[in-house]
C-alpha cells in the first residue's frame, strides 16, 4: 500500500516554456512531433513519458499505472516552444531542410511551425569549427551576453505566460574542453564572463544564465558546459536541476543493452569495432577533429564503467574499442551504425557478434528531449536541485556527484529512474525479492516489496 509521500511536488499549473538552443533537426523534430501527436497524427513513441507504465507493488496487485497518470507531469497542450539558432529559419523552414519529417505532415503542421522563430543564439566558430551563421548576439563580453540570454528568458516567459521553463541544449557538438582553474567555483566562472575567457564555451553561457534564471537545464551535447564545479555548485547553491551529457540514441544506446548482457553471463570481450556514417548537420560538425573528439570522449567511456576491467582482468582486462564517425551527406538524418563485437566463451572459444542498425538519429532524440523537458519541471517542482542521478537513463555520458562513476547499464538506469518515482510518489521501491526470501527475514516485510 502506498505510504505518506515522501516530497511535496507542487502542480503542474500553467504553460511549461521548453527552451531549446539550436533549432536544428533534433529540436524541430520533437516540436513537430508535440505537435503531431496533439492534433492525433501520430503517436508518442520512444517517450517513457507518454507510452510508459510503472509497477506498483506486489505483482499479484496488479497496479500498473500510465507514468504520466503517476506523476504529476505537464500535459502536452501546456507547452510552449522558445529557441535560439544561429539561422534565422523558422521552425517550419528548418524541419523542411533537416528532412527528417515528411513534407506532407510537416504541412499539416505548417501555421503552428510558422510562429516559431529563433531568438539570434550566443556562438562562437572557434568552439564549432564548420559551422558559421549570422543570427548571432553580440556584446561587450560573454557576461554581457549572458545577461542577453536572462533577457530572453525573462521575455519568453512574458510573452507565453509561462509560469516554469526548462532548458534543453539540442545544439551542436563543441570542440573538446577540459576543465580548467576558471571552472572552480563560480567566483573564478564569473571572473571568466566578465574577462570572455577562452575556457568559457557558448554552451556553458547559456547553462549559467538557465540556472540564474532558476530554469532547469539538462545537456543534449557531449560538451562539458554544465559539468563543472562551477556550475554544479552554483546550481546545488541555487535550487536548480541540472544534468547530462549526450542524448543516448543510436549505436550507444545498444552498447548499453548489449555490454550488461555480456557481462551478466561473464563472457570475454576481446575487441569492439564501432563505426558510423551520417549525413545531417550533427555529421557535418564532428566531422571537424576537435568536435569529434568530444563525442568521441563520450562514446568511448561505456564499455570500460559497464564492463569494470580492473575488476575481471580476464574478461575484459585487454579489450580493443574503437569508434569512427564518418560524415556521409547522402545518408542525412538516417544514420547508420556498424559493430564488429569479437567475444569468447567457455574455455576460451572465440566468437561474433554484427550489429548493423539502420536508425534515424533525430526521431530517437526528439522523445528524448519531451521526457527530459517534463521530468526536470517535475524535479523542480520536488525541490530537487544539483545533479539529477536518477535520470541517466537518458545520456550516453551521465554526471555524477564528485567522487561515484557514472553507471551505464540502461537496466540499471530505468529501475533507478522508477524507483526514485515510486519513492517521491511514497511507493514502495521493487526489489524483486521473493516471497521466498522474506520467510527468512519477516520484520522487514513491511518496507521490502515482495513478488
Amino acid at each position: 500500500m502506498p505510504k505518506e509521500k515522501q516530497f511535496d511536488i507542487s502542480a503542474p499549473d500553467g504553460k511549461l516554456a521548453v527552451l531549446l538552443p539550436g533549432l536544428g533537426a533534433v529540436s524541430t523534430t520533437f516540436i513537430a512531433g508535440v505537435l503531431a501527436v496533439q492534433k492525433g497524427l501520430g503517436k508518442p513513441i520512444g517517450s517513457l513519458t507518454q507510452m510508459g507504465r510503472i509497477r506498483l507493488g506486489k505483482r499479484t496487485a496488479k497496479r500498473t499505472p500510465m507514468i504520466n497518470d503517476f506523476v504529476p507531469l505537464s500535459q502536452l497542450s501546456d507547452l510552449t516552444f522558445a529557441t535560439w539558432d544561429i539561422f534565422e529559419e523558422d521552425a517550419y523552414e528548418s524541419a523542411v531542410h533537416a528532412g527528417v519529417l515528411e513534407r506532407t505532415l510537416l504541412d499539416q503542421l505548417k501555421d503552428e511551425l510558422e510562429t516559431i522563430r529563433p531568438l539570434k543564439a550566443v556562438f562562437d566558430q572557434d568552439y564549432v569549427k564548420k559551422l558559421s551563421g549570422t543570427h548571432v548576439k553580440t556584446g561587450s563580453s560573454k557576461m554581457d551576453l549572458a545577461e542577453q540570454l536572462m533577457e530572453d528568458i525573462a521575455s519568453v516567459k512574458k510573452k507565453t505566460g509561462a509560469e516554469r521553463a526548462v532548458m534543453i541544449w539540442c545544439a551542436s557538438t563543441e570542440t573538446f574542453l577540459e576543465a580548467s582553474d576558471v571552472h572552480r567555483d563560480i567566483e573564478a566562472f564569473e571572473a571568466g564572463l566578465r574577462e570572455s575567457s577562452p575556457a568559457i564555451a557558448p554552451s556553458m553561457i547559456y547553462a549559467y544564465a538557465a540556472i540564474k534564471s532558476d530554469v532547469p537545464f539538462a545537456n543534449g551535447a557531449p560538451n562539458l558546459t554544465v559539468d563543472v564545479p562551477a556550475l554544479t555548485q552554483l546550481a546545488s547553491d541555487e535550487g536548480v536541476p541540472i544534468g547530462g551529457k549526450d542524448f543516448k540514441t543510436g549505436q550507444t544506446w545498444i552498447k548499453t543493452i548489449l555490454a550488461p548482457g555480456l557481462k551478466a553471463r561473464m563472457l570475454g570481450l576481446a575487441g569492439w569495432f564501432s563505426s558510423n556514417i551520417l549525413g545531417n548537420r550533427d555529421g557535418e560538425v564532428l566531422d571537424d577533429p576537435g568536435s569529434f573528439k568530444t563525442k568521441e570522449e563520450s562514446k568511448l567511456s561505456v564499455l570500460d564503467y559497464i564492463l569494470q576491467p580492473e575488476l575481471y582482468p580476464e574478461l575484459y582486462g585487454n579489450f580493443y574499442h574503437k569508434v569512427r564517425i564518418n560524415y556521409y551527406p547522402p545518408r542525412g538524418d538516417n544514420k547508420e551504425g556498424w559493430d564488429n563485437i569479437d567475444i569468447f566463451g567457455w574455455l576460451g572459444y572465440p566468437m561474433q557478434i554484427k550489429v548493423d542498425f539502420l536508425c534515424r538519429d533525430s526521431i530517437l532524440a526528439a522523445p528524448l528531449v519531451l521526457d527530459l523537458a517534463l521530468f526536470y519541471d517535475l524535479a523542480q517542482r520536488a525541490n530537487f536541485k544539483g545533479i539529477q542521478e536518477w535520470l541517466s537513463f537518458y545520456f550516453k555520458s551521465p554526471m555524477v556527484a564528485k567522487g561515484l562513476y557514472p553507471e551505464h547499464d540502461v537496466f540499471i538506469q530505468l529501475t533507478k529512474l522508477k524507483n526514485t518515482l515510486r519513492y517521491v510518489m511514497g511507493e514502495d521501491q521493487i526489489t524483486h525479492l521473493g516471497e521466498y526470501v522474506l520467510e527468512h527475514d519477516p520484520s522487514r516485510r513491511s518496507e521490502l516489496v515482495s513478488e
